[in-house]
């Protein structure tokens, strides 16, 4: 019993460091990790939102996520299992991975690729291949939730992020 405890206090230590950034916002196409102490049924590493945002578990059927934190799924799922199902449940759910960014434009190789806590826009494009050489370094756009907005190199990249690199006029 103490081992299962002390992995628990493991995967919540991982799973605060992961809540530690600034609420992240859970979206379709993020896959998150359940883990429900003593409950291997009801752990899962690997659901993955669908395209609403929701996902199921067991007893309390479908979970709408899109735009909640980690936080509270965790308190939701906890909340549901203790009304007449677990006596006291210890849940933890943590992101495992991100929605994919996409890169379009003056890149070497534009596509979607996964996201990484701390991608900036130069760590984008290095990703991407690089600019190619027509690509212009003052006309990037991201577009972030349907609103599109200048960026630089030094520019944060977020889960599901559009970026777009223009040509440059010489």
């Amino acid at each position: 019993m103490a081992m299962r405890t002390l992995v628990f206090l493991l995967l919540m230590f991982g799973a605060l460091q992961v809540q530690a950034e600034p609420q992240y916002r859970l979206n379709s196409g993020d896959v998150i990790k359940i883990y429900v102490l003593g409950e291997p049924d009801l752990t899962d590493d690997q659901v993955k939102l669908n395209d609403a945002g929701t996902f199921s578990f067991p007893f309390l059927g479908s979970i709408d996520a899109l735009g909640r934190t980690p936080a509270e799924i965790e308190r939701q799922i906890t909340a549901g299992l203790s009304n007449g199902y677990l006596k006291d449940p210890k849940v933890s759910v943590s992101v495992a991975e991100y929605r994919p960014f996409y890169i379009a434009g003056e890149v070497k190789l534009p596509g979607g690729y996964p996201y990484k806590p701390g991608l900036t826009m130069d760590r984008a494009i290095a990703l991407a291949g690089g600019l190619t050489e027509r690509a212009s370094t003052k006309r990037i756009t991201i577009n972030r939730g349907g609103h599109q907005a200048p960026a630089q190199l030094g520019t944060p990249v977020e889960p599901g992020d559009t970026i777009t690199i223009e040509q440059g006029f010489f």
